[in-house]
C-alpha cells in the first residue's frame, strides 16, 4: 500500500533537516535535570539499533526524538513497535481524520505533552475543525462534531475510562465502521496509551523554545 502524503511531508522534513533529528528532544525534562534517555543521533547507534534507526528516519518528522528515543534502546521491542506504528499510521482501515481524533482524545486523557504536539497538527491538516481539537484539548466533549466524530469520542472514551464499551455504543458504531475499521480503532486508542506510557516515562517534552500544549496546574 502506497503512503499517504503525509508520509512524504513527513520524509521530505526529515531529510530537510538534519539536524532535528538531533535536537529535537535533546534538552530533557523541564525541570532542567539530566534526561532519563540522553537523545541519540544515528551515529551513536549500534548494529543492532541502526537499521530501526534508518526506517524511523524514512517517516519521522521528529527524528529519533519522541518515544522513538527510548524504543531504539530496546531494538528488537522498537522494530515491532515500529511495524505496528506503521500500520496504525499509514495503512490502518479507519479515515486519517478520525484516526488522529482517537489518537488526540488518549493524548488528552494522558495530557501527553508529545502526543499532543505532534498530533494536533496532524488531525488539522486531515480535516478535524479547530474547535474541536480546542475544546478537546480544554478536557470538554467537543459541541460541533459530525456523526462519525461522535462515535469515535463516545467510543474511545468509554472504553478508555470505563473500560467497556455499551450495546448501545457499539451499535453506533456499527452504524459508521465495518468489523476491521473497529478493530483498528481500538487498536489505536490503545497504541497510544502505550506511547503516552513510554513518553512519561522516558519524561520526553516538546522541542526546545517550543510552548508545552498543557500548562502545570491546568486538568
Amino acid at each position: 500500500m502506497h503512503a499517504p502524503s503525509v508520509w512524504l511531508s513527513s520524509l521530505a522534513l526529515a531529510a530537510a533537516s538534519g539536524w532535528f533529528a538531533a535536537t529535537m528532544f535533546a534538552a530533557g525534562p523541564a525541570t532542567g535535570k539530566e534526561p532519563r534517555f540522553p537523545q541519540l543521533t544515528m551515529e551513536q547507534l549500534s548494529d543492532a539499533q541502526r537499521p530501526l534507526g534508518e526506517q524511523i528516519m524514512k517517516v519521522s518528522s521528529v527524528g529519533l526524538g519522541g518515544p522513538y528515543n527510548p524504543m531504539i534502546r530496546s531494538p528488537v521491542l522498537g522494530q515491532r513497535l515500529y511495524d505496528l506504528f506503521y500500520y496504525l499510521r499509514w495503512q490502518t482501515s479507519v479515515p486519517t481524520r478520525l484516526n488522529e481524533f482517537a489518537i488526540l482524545i488518549i493524548g488528552r486523557q494522558w495530557r501527553s505533552q508529545v502526543e499532543w504536539f505532534a498530533h494536533a497538527p496532524l488531525a488539522a491538516k486531515a480535516g478535524l475543525s479547530q474547535q474541536i481539537i480546542a475544546e478537546l484539548k480544554q478536557g470538554k466533549r467537543p459541541s460541533t462534531m459530525a456523526e462519525d466524530e461522535a462515535v469515535v469520542y463516545d467510543f474511545v472514551t468509554e472504553l478508555s475510562t470505563t473500560k467497556k464499551v455499551s450495546d448501545e455504543t457499539y451499535a453506533r458504531a456499527k452504524t459508521i465502521f465495518n468489523d476491521q475499521q473497529i478493530v483498528d480503532l481500538t487498536a489505536v486508542s490503545g497504541n497510544y496509551v502505550m506511547v503516552a506510557m513510554m513518553l512519561a516515562m522516558a519524561e520526553e517534552t516538546v522541542p526546545p523554545g517550543k510552548e508545552a500544549p498543557f500548562k502545570p496546574g491546568e486538568e
